[in-house]
């Protein structure tokens, strides 16, 4: 059976934005094409509604190279447990206003059972102080906590850098 990879919009940003000059952008960009290039056709990948709306949002040009690379993923169907677990997540988090989407991310997530959250975002999903008050709110609600990582997490054995 192949796992699931949720797409979470910094990947297509990421993916699709001109080599940044800065060195930590830029070799995020790079393992992010690497990744996209040689590991997520082993995976089924899956996006949301959210991830759509984030992805469509700025520059024209931009938003239309970033859902071209989104084109043909599948939209994961709205679930009204997801709600639920946004609201636990706000509140335990302590997550401003602005990262409610973040929340709905792992939450669409944790209701459709998706094996792996891939993302960029390390202030409000990717971070690892926050992982075991996720992992709490799933427990307390009855769900399992997909693993949250970044593209270099995800390489596998054949990462060589």
């Amino acid at each position: 059976m192949t796992s699931s990879v949720y797409i979470e919009t910094t990947i297509p940003s990421y993916l699709t934005a001109w080599r940044s000059p800065e060195l930590s952008m830029a070799a995020k960009q790079q393992t992010t094409r690497k990744w996209w290039d040689e590991r997520r056709g082993q995976f089924d990948l899956l996006v949301s509604d959210a991830v759509l709306l984030e992805a469509s949002g700025g520059d024209s040009d931009a938003a239309k190279r970033r859902l071209e690379f989104l084109d043909g993923i599948p939209v994961l169907t709205p679930k009204m447990e997801s709600d639920e677990i946004v609201v636990a997540l706000i509140d335990r988090l302590k997550l401003p206003d602005r990262a409610i989407t973040d929340a709905a991310h792992i939450a669409i997530c944790v209701v459709h059972g998706i094996d792996y959250l891939l993302t960029w975002n390390c202030t409000h999903i990717a971070n690892a102080t926050f992982q075991p008050i996720i992992n709490d709110v799933c427990d307390a609600l009855g769900y399992s906590m997909p693993v949250i990582c970044t593209p270099d997490q995800l390489m596998g054995n054949g990462n060589d850098s």
